[in-house]
């Protein structure tokens, strides 16, 4: 099936109706642990909030590896290189409730580690992003069980884990 404009061109529509992309995320940890994070609220129930990580859709043409490098430079200002990314270390298929109703997301997480925690920009938010991204700055991962939301829910898990090590294993997430 074809493209779902209204959502981008990482989006088509898959065999059971739903719309699908293949996405790239980046858990990005600086000592502490803290990790580079965006809370984002849901625009039709602004009251509904939560924590995620940088990432997003694979553009027509790009390697993961370089979708998740623009999507943290574009949500955070920060540039990475491609061939200091870690992984993938970690994959999730997901139902989300995005903009046009429920979407399914087929993720791979990459991990990037740094010396500092660099300030974080928003020149480069998309309009959705604008729409309905708070906030992208470095969190403890403490917060994180606070009874917040995030997604993935065992994200501060895999904070610490990463953080500690990787053993070269890609984590399947549920």
């Amino acid at each position: 099936m074809g493209p779902v404009t209204e959502l981008g061109p990482e989006w088509t529509v898959g065999e059971d109706g739903v719309p699908w992309r293949r996405a790239a995320r980046v858990v990005v940890i600086a000592p502490g642990p803290r990790a580079l994070l965006a809370t984002s609220h849901d625009v039709d129930d602004p009251g509904r909030a939560w924590w995620f990580t940088l990432g997003g859709g694979i553009e027509p043409g790009e390697s993961a590896r370089e979708a998740a490098v623009r999507e943290v430079r574009e949500e955070s200002g920060i540039d990475l290189a491609p061939q200091g990314l870690l992984g993938p270390v970690a994959t999730r298929s997901a139902v989300l409730d995005f903009a046009a109703g429920d979407v399914r997301q087929e993720e791979e997480y990459y991990l990037a580690r740094l010396g500092s925690e660099p300030p974080v920009a928003h020149s480069g938010w998309t309009e959705l992003e604008r729409a309905s991204m708070d906030l992208v700055c470095w969190v403890d991962p403490a917060v994180l069980r606070s009874g917040v939301e995030v997604f993935p829910p065992a994200l501060a898990d895999l904070i610490e884990r990463l953080a500690a090590g990787w053993d070269g294993s890609v984590e399947r997430l549920t």
